[in-house]
Parts: C-alpha cells; structure tokens; sequence
C-alpha cells in the first residue's frame, strides 16, 4: 500500500481544533482574526497560535495557517508585519491566494512552506506550472474535477515538485471558487475577502420549476472513493467545515479517520456512511468527482437535512414511528454534542511553562539551561564571560577578549536578572514561558557582548520552536511611485461574436475576441479566425479543463499572437515560456502592487487589469512598476458566478438530467431568477461554455478617467452579446466612438454616455471591498 494520505481537518475555533485532534486528524487548517477566507468563522487570534501549535503537534497534527484572500495595498505593512511574527513560529505552512502574497513569500519569508489556496481556481497543469514557479508547495485543486483530470495534475505536480490535495467532504459551491462574485456585488461582501454571505443558499422567487432555492447544491461526500482518490496520488484529502460546530468537526473527522484506516490497513473501505447523517448535511454527492453532473446534485432546502434523511430511509408505517424516531435522533446529536465536549475538556492550549537556569563564572562559557515539561537541553556562549577590568580598548575599538566596547557606559552591561529577562522575552512568543529565570549559580559583576546573548536566544529559540535559524525581522522595501503616464490612454474592445468582425473596419480601437471555456473541437477553426483577421486578439477565459487548455495551447502556438488578454494563469505561464506579450485579466483578482511585481518579475507579464471588486481610494495606492502597463473595465455585463453545473435544471428545466458534451458545445439558452429583492439575476449559457450568472445591471464608471489621469494604459469596454436590463440606444460602432471620444477628453462625451447606456450601476467602484 502506498504512503498513508494525509487527512486535513478544518479549525473553525478553538473546541474546533481540539476535536479535530482528538478525532485523529493528521493536519489542521486555521484562520486568524484578520487575511482569512472565513470571516463567520470564529477563528483564533495570534495569542492563542503558540499554544495550538503545541497541542497539535505533541499530538503529531500538523497546523496549516489560512491567509488566503485578496490583500489591498493598505494592509500590506499589516501583514508584513504578521509575517514577521510568524516566521518564528512552528507553523506548517500557510494557504494563501493573493498573488502578491505569494511574490512576498518568494522573495522576502522564504521559510514558509506554500500552500495555493482553493480560491486560484487551480484545474490545469499550466496553473501548476505557474504556481511551482511562485514556489507553491501544494495545491487545492478546483471541486469540479473528476478523478481522471485530478490523476492527471497531481501528476503534473509530481514531476513540478507539487503536492495536490482535494476537498472530500462539506459544502459544495455553485461556482469555480475565487471567480465568483455574487455576494460582493449584490451585498458588498466579497468571497475573495472571506466575508460571502452565501446568496447561492438565499430563497428566491419560486421557478418555473417550482424550486425555490435554485442554486443549491447537497454536500460534497467522496466517502466511498477514498481508493481512486488515493490511486490518483492526492496527498491530502480536505473536509470543509471552518463555521461548522466541533461536534461537526469532530464525527466527520472521526468517520473519515476510520476510513482511511479501513484503506490503509486493511485493504477495504467501510460501506456505512450513516454517521455524517448525524450531523448537519444537505444531502451528499460525489458527482463532480464521478464527472456525473446531474440534475440530483441539487436540492431544495439549504437546512439540515438529517431528520429528512431519516425519513427518506425509512418507510414509516405511522406518524408515531417516525416521531419517535426523530426525538431518538435529537437525543443522539445531543449525546455526540456531550461525549465530544468531555474528550475536549481537558486538552489546554495554554502555552508550556520554561525554566531556565543561567550560570557561569570568569573566563569561563556562559550556561543556559532550559527545561521543558518534556525535556531538558544546555546552551554554551561561544564567548567567556568576563568582568569589567578586563576591559582595555585597543585601537581597533575592541578589547584583548575580541569584544566591542560599543556597549561601555551602559547600565545593562552586567549580566543580571532584569538584563537576561529582557533579551529572553521572545521565547514568551512561542509556544512556552518563561516560568522562572534562575541565576543562582553566575558569579556578580559578570559581562557577555548583546551580540552573544543574541547568539544564545536564538539557539534556544531554535530549539524550542524546530526552526533551523531564527529570522530576525525582515524589513520590505517600500515601492517607488512611478511618474504618471503622458500618452492618452487607448481604448479596448471585447466582442465574443463572429458577426461582430465587421467592427474591425469601423473604429480604430483595439479588438479581442474571447475564447469560450471548451473549444477542443473547433480549435483549428479558431486558429484560422485569428489568422485570417490581424486586428484581432485572443481573450483567454478563466476556466479552460483537461483537452480544452491543450486547445488554448495550441491555439497560442500556431496563432503567435501579438498579445493576449488571459484569466488563466496556465495561459499566462504558457504565453511566458513562449513569449507572447501577456495582460492579466480582472478576474485573476489584481488589487495590490506586490502582484503586479510578481507577475511582470516571475512571468514577464506586459500588464494587468485592476480588478473591479475595489474602489477608487483603493485603486490609488497601486503603484505601477516600471514598464508595465494598467487596464481598467469601464463598462462590462457584471459576472457573478461561473459553474460547471446546468444552473437551468432548477429554473426552466431541461429534458436532460445531466450534462455531457453535446451539452457544452452545442447549447444556447438563457434564463433568470428573481431574489426576494425582486432584482432578477440573469443565467447564461452560451455555445461553448460553462453557465454563468450575470448580473441585472451592467457596471459603467466613466469616474475613474477622470479621478486617476496618467494612470492606466488602457480602458475596456465589454460588448458581448450578454442580456441584462441594460441597455444601449446605440449600434456598437457608434458606442465604441462616444467612448473613444470621451477617454480623449471630449467634454460632451461622458454625458452622452450616461443618456445612451440606460440603467447601469458603479457601485463596485464606490464601494470597494
């Protein structure tokens, strides 16, 4: 049998954590107070990371640490400065999303191992490729795979020095996580910064369907492909649960340790998953994993469905039966709730107590001796110590022992009890304390240069942490503000139709045409597209799957375009090896100077948009490298959510219950929901792609030409064929020139604008995040 997989657990808060340990769990992820993906959560705050960081490990738990959400450039010296604290720490390692994070870690906290977060959207091997380079450790790989496309990057990843890992069990979500952007546009609550308030599990108006939670999925079980999963050669199997309860937390990790067990040491899995019933659930399915995506992965309730299970099992002769029943099942959550607390109770994150003892005498080795409650260990100076009439400067500023003299005339020169307790009070940043400091045994009037004392606490530290070299604090430089722009920013179009080529020859403004997510079979058509029409570019899609990112490679080699605009970041990396000018598009989620370095210094990329998830006193504190060039959407159809699921089963219906291939390539519908806002949210489905969700109102903010003048490169428009309540009492060459007129300063142009393009919003841009 292979290595045992690892089984990572989530610690949502402290009980959490505890019962995730007590449960058997191999490794734990956990968020701080702040940079955290799960804001509802609890969380720990950094007072109380030593001690959980010595719970788990004296019970062999790793501790991975959660900073994974986008970063604004206000936060940068903030977290600068947890970094500093954590690099002393025995942390695991740290999950992590924001592109300018991982350039930081790169080149500045080069200790950390990185963990790419699930929010990277990760499901080809270019994105691999692209995060070993941004030395990624391990990956979280997108919950839509199958188990053959998951076999096929994680061994990607063994070859590029990357582990993958995979979510097996909680909640599923509707759309590609880190490229859905329902909750921060309908209530400003962004999922890239850890505070989505789930509007996928909101009630709207019933459906044509009679569903009134059409965008709910059932939980996400691979309870029982524990084998294929471990055949693949996944090295970590993920559950989900950081706002889940400990007794949640607690019998899921318990399940699936005996699971893994059952595997590993017995050869066969346990074929009795009515344990996860027990506690909450929405139902289970495994069918992204199966590559089965049916209409059944939906349904409609996003409550417990443990009383409706028990039902569903049960053919209840009586109403009486089916009572009892239910009050024995209460009972039992009740019991598991009591038996988890007593295994918790006496499991103490409290910090270790230290006793050190120093002792020495002249010319003799400085002695430090510590002692844990499970071990004890001496440190020596490599310097004697020496008395103050030893001291005689020469001319070279040291004395006959070798020490400056840089310290004489300073009351803390002589070794004692206040000196010592003050150079020792970092090991109160660990996972221990000082208990009592002890200096009994060192003859009076002693001195030792600071630098030796230094010397000596960091050994300790070392020791008490496992840390090779302890790392003093690392001081980022600040960015240089590059001088503004002097030429006019261009104007950009996206068009997505063929019958919209005719605008190359009615405007000047440069043209991108975007690829859909699966176009494997009409590749070499596109390819001829692009060749037969020089005006325009390639605009690569977030998603691009298995043999449909072989395509887009391809289609990169034969075409050798002038530029591209990519939301993928195995595009991005393919376009680097080959050197095709790259701009990274807005939904790689750009918001701070640091990723703009990371991608122009690691992946020579020619430019980036700023993503549009932030405002205008966010966007100013982006400082823009040199010989790098910023783009900005001005007008585009608002995407909430994209998803590999048919988002039309629960809205319209479909004669089909799952999707295949004919699905994707040949379907072209739209549909729409209404919230109990009675704002519609429109679905689109369109030849080649996957289902997206759009928003009613189509965003347009003409205020960032004016408020940041030298800034951008560039201006987007968006004017594909995408149905909303926008609407534009324009042809599209005639926009294209009101817009090309008003980014050339034309007075008249912005109102014009406004008159044309009827009901749209910017509240993005005033709001930010």
């Amino acid at each position: 049998m292979n290595r045992e997989i690892e089984l990572l657990a989530p610690g949502g808060d402290v009980d959490s954590i505890k019962a995730a340990i007590v449960a058997g769990a191999d490794a734990i992820y956990c968020g701080l107070n702040k940079f955290n993906a799960r804001n509802r959560a609890r969380n720990i705050n950094f007072g109380d990371l030593n001690g959980i960081l010595r719970l788990a490990h004296s019970n062999n738990c790793k501790v991975f640490l959660t900073i994974n959400i986008i970063i604004v450039s206000s936060e940068i010296p903030a977290l600068i400065n947890l970094l500093n604290k954590l690099i002393n720490t025995s942390i695991d390692g740290v999950i992590i999303q924001d592109l300018g994070l991982f350039y930081l870690l790169s080149k500045y906290f080069k200790g950390f191992k990185i963990h790419a977060s699930t929010q990277l959207t990760t499901h080809n091997e270019g994105q691999i490729k692209f995060l070993s380079k941004l030395n990624a450790a391990r990956v979280n790989l997108s919950r839509e795979l199958n188990i053959k496309e998951i076999k096929a990057i994680t061994s990607v990843g063994h070859k590029n020095n990357v582990l993958t890992e995979v979510f097996v069990h909680g909640s599923y979500c509707i759309s590609f996580s880190g490229i859905c952007y329902l909750s921060s546009v309908l209530g400003g609550k962004s999922g890239n910064r850890g505070t989505c308030s789930q509007p996928c599990r909101d009630r709207y108006l019933t459906t044509p369907e009679g569903k009134n939670f059409p965008l709910n999925l059932k939980d996400n079980s691979a309870y029982f492909d524990l084998r294929e999963i471990s055949d693949a050669g996944v090295a970590s199997i993920k559950i989900e649960g950081r706002i889940k309860k400990f007794d949640y937390v607690y019998t899921v990790v318990n399940c699936w340790k005996k699971q893994v067990h059952n595997f590993y040491d017995k050869g066969r899995l346990n074929h009795d998953n009515s344990d996860l019933y027990k506690v909450f659930n929405r139902d289970f399915s495994n069918s992204y994993l199966k590559g089965d995506i049916d209409k059944n992965m939906f349904i409609d309730n996003p409550r417990d469905n443990s009383i409706k299970h028990l039902s569903d099992i049960n053919d209840y002769p009586t109403n009486e039966k089916m009572l009892k029943d239910q009050i024995e099942l209460y009972e039992e959550k009740s019991e598991i709730t009591a038996n988890v607390k007593s295994k918790i109770k006496d499991l103490s994150i409290a910090k270790a107590p230290l006793r050190i003892s120093v002792s020495g005498e002249l010319y003799t080795p400085l002695k430090v001796s510590v002692k844990t409650p499970h071990t004890s260990f001496i440190v020596l100076s490599d310097m004697n110590l020496v008395n103050d009439n030893t001291y005689t400067p020469n001319l070279h500023g040291r004395n006959q022992k070798g020490y400056s003299d840089i310290n004489r005339g300073n009351s803390d020169k002589f070794l004692n009890y206040n000196t010592l307790l003050k150079r020792f009070r970092a090991f109160n940043n660990t996972e221990y304390y000082i208990e009592h400091l002890e200096l009994e045994n060192l003859q009076s009037n002693l001195f030792i240069s600071f630098s030796e004392i230094t010397s000596i606490k960091k050994r300790i530290l070392a020791i008490l942490t496992g840390i090779k070299e302890i790392v003093d604090p690392i001081d980022v430089p600040f960015l240089k503000k590059q001088s503004k722009l002097e030429k006019q920013p261009v104007l950009y179009v996206l068009i997505s139709s063929q019958k919209d080529l005719s605008i190359c020859d009615k405007t000047a403004a440069n043209i991108f045409f975007e690829l859909p997510n699966c176009f494997k079979n009409e590749c070499s058509e596109f390819i001829d597209l692009f060749k037969k029409n020089k005006r325009i570019m390639p605009w690569f899609p977030s998603v691009l799957i298995g043999e449909n990112y072989t395509a887009a490679v391809e289609l990169l080699q034969q075409v050798q375009p002038k530029l591209i605009v990519t939301n993928n970041t195995g595009i991005a990396y393919e376009a680097y090896k080959k050197g095709i000018p790259w701009i990274a598009g807005p939904y790689l989620n750009i918001v701070n100077s640091f990723s703009l370095l990371c991608i122009k210094e690691n992946f020579n990329s020619y430019g980036a948009f700023i993503s549009n998830e932030i405002n205008d006193n966010q966007i100013k504190s982006i400082i823009r490298p040199e010989n790098f060039n910023l783009y900005y959407s001005i007008y585009h159809p608002i995407l909430l959510l994209t998803s590999r699921q048919c988002l039309l089963h629960q809205v319209t219906g479909c004669e089909k219950n799952r999707i295949d291939e004919e699905c994707i390539h040949k379907c072209n519908k739209s549909s729409s929901i209404t919230n109990l806002n009675k704002a519609p949210l429109f679905i689109e489905k369109k030849r080649g792609n996957y289902h997206c969700i759009y928003n009613n109102k189509n965003f347009l903010s003409t205020d960032i030409v004016n408020d940041l003048p030298g800034v951008f490169s560039g201006f987007f428009i968006d004017l594909r064929d995408i149905e909303t309540e926008t609407k534009i009492d324009i042809d599209k060459p005639g926009i294209i020139k009101i817009f090309e007129n008003f980014i050339n300063g034309n007075p008249d142009s912005e109102s014009k604008l406004k008159q044309i393009i009827r009901f749209s919003t910017n509240s993005q841009y005033k709001k930010g995040i």
